[in-house]
């Protein structure tokens, strides 16, 4: 079992201890365990996920609340909005700090630097480029945002 399931599952006990007012926080949490659940026996097998995988998991649903957010605005329903920012401000607490754009535009540039130094370049380098930058940039970084800002840096 890795050790940010275990820290999701300790804080879901706290939760369920601290009574009503931690509501939103137990319902998140229990959310995104089954979620983490789900993919552990997504396979063929059940197979413990790494911290990785398990951040893998908690991106996703975040960023699922965050587009469930912004849908619900548009469509004029605040309450179900809000319900979402507050779950995405849960899972919040378990993801990585978001990289700034300039640092990851920093990146993107060396990356496109490097990979017109190997001769790569135009839309044929875009895909080497966009898995350098997420190596480098980890986990943590929208792979869309990536996506648009090597292309465009690319002027493909």
């Amino acid at each position: 079992m890795s050790s940010l399931k275990e820290r999701i599952q300790a804080d879901l006990t706290e939760a369920m201890k601290a009574g009503k007012e931690k509501e939103v926080v137990k319902s998140t949490l229990r959310m995104a365990l089954a979620a983490v659940m789900n993919a552990e026996v997504a396979g063929d097998e059940a197979v413990a996920l790494s911290d990785d995988q398990v951040m893998a998991v908690l991106l996703a649903e975040a960023k699922k609340r965050s587009e469930s957010a912004e849908i619900y605005e548009k469509a004029g329903r605040t309450d179900a909005a809000t319900k979402e920012r507050a779950e995405l401000v849960v899972l919040e607490a378990y993801l990585p700090a978001a990289m700034s754009d300039d640092e990851l535009v920093a990146i993107v540039n060396e990356e496109v630097a490097n990979a017109a130094a190997a001769g790569n370049s135009g839309p044929k380098a875009m895909g080497l480029v966009v898995k350098a930058v997420r190596a480098r940039a980890g986990a943590g970084v929208d792979g869309d945002k990536v996506a648009a800002m090597v292309k465009s840096s690319l002027g493909a």
